[in-house]
């Protein structure tokens, strides 16, 4: 009974042309491959899409690919960029209500992409909040950021820059904040004569001229002397009379 089987099932491969590769929608699979696995290694077609184009058709899902026929392929195809040949409900389809056409639409390979590409380009142009997160790569639909998502955007606090140790000592500044004694380096990045003066050979701070800069200083000074001698005047020619 076993040999009559194993005769059985040679023959009715033997009606059939087998190829190692069918090619379907643009894609090629190997002929070895079952036939639910095989119509799956086409992007936008699950499980459960390919199970139902098979039921639809009435195909073995459990034979190989590579049995089917030229007829079957081009079926298969039909309902691929057609479901509603089938009668595959709305709800079966991977991008319905399309906002450039209104229609109900099963999108496959390259077209996939390209659907994705252009409405996030559309979300960014309007300036709306989900075109804010891709821009910045983050979480798009209010998942949770604070403990996950550290492979896309930063999250939390960044800081400026490395935090020195307790008592270091930076060279060229001073922990009170005056200015390095004489013939030490300057910091690194500061200017000559920068945060003081310039100062005259006596010491006094000056101009590029040497008078002195602070001008408010000495102007009270020459007041205060001009009004001692005009008091001191009257009293002289007082004792005189």
């Amino acid at each position: 009974m076993v040999f009559i089987g194993v005769a059985l099932i040679f023959a009715y491969l033997s009606t059939q042309e087998y190829r190692h590769i069918v090619r379907i929608v643009g894609n090629d699979i190997h002929g070895d491959r079952n036939m639910l696995i095989g119509l799956t290694q086409i992007r936008g077609i699950g499980y459960g899409f390919a199970s139902a184009i098979l039921d639809s058709l009435k195909i073995d899902p459990h034979s190989n690919i590579g049995f089917l026929t030229d007829d079957q392929v081009k079926s298969i195809e039909n309902i691929i960029k057609n479901p509603e040949s089938a009668k595959f409900p709305s709800w079966f389809l991977n991008r319905r209500k399309d906002l450039a056409t209104g229609k109900d639409m099963h999108l496959i390979t390259s077209d996939i992409e390209f659907s994705v590409r252009t409405d996030i380009e559309r979300e960014k142009t309007a300036n709306s909040w989900r075109g804010f997160r891709h821009t910045f790569g983050l979480k798009v639909r209010g998942q949770r950021t604070r403990t996950t998502g550290r492979k896309g955007g930063a999250v939390g606090v960044q800081k400026g820059g490395k935090v020195l140790p307790a008592g270091a000592v930076v060279p060229g500044v001073t922990t009170d904040g005056a200015a390095p004694a004489e013939g030490a380096a300057p910091a690194a990045g500061a200017t000559p004569a920068t945060g003081a003066a310039a100062t005259d050979k006596k010491g006094a701070p000056s101009d590029k001229k040497g008078a002195p800069t602070d001008k408010k200083a000495a102007a009270p000074a020459e007041k205060k002397d001009a009004g001692a001698a005009k008091k001191e005047a009257p009293k002289k020619d007082a004792g005189k009379k």
